[in-house]
Parts: C-alpha cells; structure tokens; sequence
C-alpha cells in the first residue's frame, strides 16, 4: 500500500485494485438486493390492496342482497303504483325518457351504480325532478320500494 498525505487534506490510501472491485461488487450486490426487497414490497402491498377491495365490493353485493331478500316486495309494488308510477309506468320515465328503471338505464345514470343502496338514496333524497320521498314515505316504504324497483329491474320485468 502507498499513503501521501496532501495540503489540507486527509491521508489517502491507494488499495489494490482487486480489492475494490470485489468490496465494490458486494456493495452494488447489497444494493440491488435491497432495491428487489422494495419492489417486491411494493407488488405485494398492491395485491393485498387489491384483494382488500374485492372483499369489500363483495361484502356490499351481498349485504345488499341479504336486505334485498328480506323485503316486502308487495308493499314495494303497492307503494311504487302509489306514488312512482305516475312519472316511472312500467319502468319508464317521462319526465327524462332515456333515464328508465331498466338495469342499463341505471347502470348509466344512477349516482352509485346499479345497487340497492343507490336506488335506496335515490328515492330518499331524490334529484333533478324526482322529489326526496323521506318524510312521505316510511322507512318500510322506502325499503320495500327500492327493493321492488331492484327485483324488477335486474330480472328484467319491466
């Protein structure tokens, strides 16, 4: 080994070549390992993130169902003759004609998408020209109207 020492400066030691290389390729191997470790990390945070979600989406759907499956479809379809069927006979609209009780009608236009729960808030608080049905209608009212409009549209009986 040499060593020189420079004005101002700290000693310098020259090493064999040699043994930088190999110190300088365990560090770059380290290096890289590390760098696999976080991307590794990564891809699994987003699939567990994604498996996550799944399970929440199926949790709805199926808490969905269950409500949908306790209601009272008849009361439903008295109340919707009541006080739905004047603008929404037969699953229309005539008041925005594009805008029906058919499952693709709603799959597009409904805020929240083709679920129990949108159609749910829908007749609650209403919008654009459908008034918010909370205060005409009773809890059970509004359940088993929302259910009945769900039961038609996604087996297509309008």
């Amino acid at each position: 080994m040499h060593c020189s020492i420079r004005a101002g400066l700290r000693p310098h030691v020259a090493r064999p070549a040699k043994a930088q290389t190999r110190t300088g390729s365990r560090v770059q191997a380290v290096r890289s390992e590390a760098a696999a470790d976080r991307r590794a990390d990564s891809w699994a945070s987003i699939a567990a993130t994604g498996a996550l979600t799944a399970l929440v989406a199926a949790s709805a759907l199926l808490s969905s169902n269950v409500a949908y499956a306790g209601a009272d479809l008849a009361l439903g379809k008295q109340t919707f003759e009541a006080n739905c069927a004047a603008c929404h006979a037969g699953g229309n609209n005539s008041v925005i004609p594009d805008h029906t009780l058919r499952k693709a009608a709603m799959e597009q236009f409904l805020d929240g998408g083709f679920n129990l729960e949108a159609i749910t808030t829908q007749v609650e608080n209403g919008k654009g020209a459908m008034p918010a049905w909370t205060g005409r209608l009773d809890d059970d009212e509004i359940a088993a109207v929302a259910a009945y409009v769900f039961d038609q549209s996604s087996g297509d009986k309008w």
